[in-house]
Order: C-alpha cells, then sequence, then structure tokens
C-alpha cells in the first residue's frame, strides 16, 4: 500500500493493511467511520480475528487534529470487560486517516435483532441490561464515556435458551472527535437525537449520565418494541423529552406486560431533569439488579 495514496480501495477484501490485515469484509458503517472484518496475520489463531475501524482523514482538519483523535482512543485500551469490545490498538495511516484495531463482535447488532424479533421478554432486557451496565462501570471507571449507545452500537449473541448478552462497540467516537476539534462543553448535538438526553439538545458534551440515558433509552425500546417517546422528527421527540413525568409503558405500548418494578428501574433513567436520573451507571446496575422477575 502506497504511503502516498490511500483509499477505501485499500480495504478491498483480499488485500493487506499495514503488512499485517487481511481485510474479510465490510461489517458496518456509520457516519463517521467504517468497520470491517479482518484477519490479523500476526496474531495467534484465538486472536486472529479482528475488526478495522476506519476513520477518513477528511473528518479532520490537520494532521495534528488527527493525532489529538487517535490519543483520545489510547485509554480504552485499558477498559476490561466482556461486555465491550477491545481497543488494541491505534494506527496512523496516510492521509490523516486513522485506524482502530478492536476484538470482533461476535453475533448481530441489537437493531438487526429488534428487526427481527420486534422486542424483547423482561427477562432477556433484564439479563442485556445487567451485562451492559458492567461494561459501563468498566469504562467509566477509566474516566471514559461511550457518548452514543444505540441498537446500532451494541452487538447481541444468543444462547440456546434465548437468552441474550450484548457488547459495547464504537465507544469513544463522538466523544473523542468533539475533543479533538476544541468544541469546548457547548456545540451542536453530536450522537443520535432519538437516543440522546435533553441537555444535549442545547450543546452540552455527552457524559456519564448521558450514557446512562441512552442506555436506559435501548432497554425501554427493547422490553416494549416502541421508543419511549412519540414524534417522528428531532423536533417532535425533543418536545416530547421535556415532559417532566417519565414515559409510560401502559401509554406507548399497552400490550407490553412489563413488570412494573422493571419499568420504574428503567424510566428513572429517562427523567429529563438530570438531576433526577441515576448519578452513574453502578447507580442504575444496582437499581435493576434489584429487581425479581
Amino acid at each position: 500500500m502506497s504511503t502516498e495514496s490511500f483509499s477505501l480501495f485499500d480495504f478491498q477484501p483480499g488485500r493487506e493493511i499495514a503488512g499485517r490485515f487481511r481485510i474479510v469484509k465490510p461489517q458496518r458503517q456509520s457516519g463517521l467511520s467504517t468497520a470491517f472484518e479482518a484477519q490479523d496475520l500476526k496474531a495467534s489463531d484465538g486472536a486472529s480475528r479482528c475488526a478495522l475501524v476506519l476513520f477518513p482523514g477528511a473528518l479532520f482538519e490537520g494532521a495534528r487534529q488527527a493525532e489529538e483523535f487517535r490519543a483520545s482512543w489510547r485509554p480504552w485500551q485499558a477498559v476490561r470487560s466482556a461486555h465491550v469490545a477491545a481497543v488494541r490498538e491505534i494506527m496512523a495511516m496516510p492521509q490523516n486517516t486513522s485506524v482502530m484495531v478492536a476484538d470482533f463482535p461476535s453475533g448481530s447488532t441489537l437493531r438487526d435483532w429488534l428487526k427481527k424479533h420486534k422486542q424483547m421478554t423482561p427477562t432477556q432486557t433484564l439479563r442485556m441490561g445487567l451485562g451492559l451496565l458492567d461494561g459501563l462501570v468498566a469504562i467509566h471507571a477509566e474516566g471514559l464515556v461511550h457518548g452514543d449507545i444505540k441498537p446500532q452500537t451494541i452487538f447481541l449473541t444468543e444462547g440456546p435458551q434465548g437468552e441474550v448478552d450484548g457488547v459495547l462497540v464504537d465507544g469513544g467516537i463522538t466523544t473523542g472527535l468533539w475533543n479533538a476539534k476544541h468544541l469546548g462543553e457547548h456545540t451542536a448535538l453530536i450522537g443520535t437525537p432519538f437516543y440522546a438526553p435533553v441537555e444535549q439538545f442545547g450543546g452540552e458534551s455527552p457524559d456519564v449520565q448521558s450514557d446512562v440515558y441512552n442506555l436506559a433509552t435501548v432497554l425501554f425500546e427493547c422490553v416494549t418494541g416502541v421508543l419511549p417517546w412519540p414524534g417522528s422528527s428531532m423536533l417532535e421527540v425533543f418536545q416530547a423529552k421535556l415532559d417532566r413525568n417519565p414515559p409510560s409503558i401502559k401509554k406507548r405500548a399497552p400490550k407490553a406486560d412489563v413488570p412494573s418494578a422493571l419499568e420504574k428501574a428503567i424510566v428513572q433513567g429517562l427523567l429529563a431533569d438530570k438531576r433526577q436520573r441515576y448519578a452513574n451507571a453502578a447507580e442504575f446496575r444496582g437499581a435493576l439488579g434489584a429487581v425479581k422477575l
């Protein structure tokens, strides 16, 4: 691969990257990155399968900004959780392009799973939620924030009895880009409006409590099959989120059979006033872990 020319063509299946990674196939794409399944030719057999997440140089205004973005990713290598796809390394590529090497997530995205199954049982939702909150606790313990938890950034594996376990991917992209661009504490909404808390619509950067809010939204959607708030546009959703009362499963999904204790634990993370929500992921996990089905 030339050091003077670099493009997505270099990531075609069968091609090698950095003399070490062989591309298998594209896996997923977002507005900021493209992920590929790859084989690490220098790793042992058990660790050779990996994900390469490509961030094009066009995202950045220059080499310094690209390096600051890569630097924001390095602390993620310290995160250890069965529910977070481990970051192995971050590579600088030609033309300010960056590539993050991570464990390859098994299964399918939660979004794809919901398209097929529509919704989860309360037992499935509880199990998945507890696992993902374990992952968030590990992320936050390193002083990091995921920044954009949604069904597209959760991968699910399903057991023989229908039990599901989730793994968080793509953590830190939103916050890393935010910091690299020196956007400060207040700027335009970055993230996904349907899962973002009210304060992010006003420009606040993602934090521990926005991660909690993101995940509470996901759990509500999983157990009911619908989002907590009505509306098809960002403005409609924002207005619905301003309601100081917690969203009601009975109103949003009258036919959903959800134990009241599970509903209470989930919607506590969805209150408009962040001072009334869970302060952190550990507090949310404690409330969810106390639910008996």
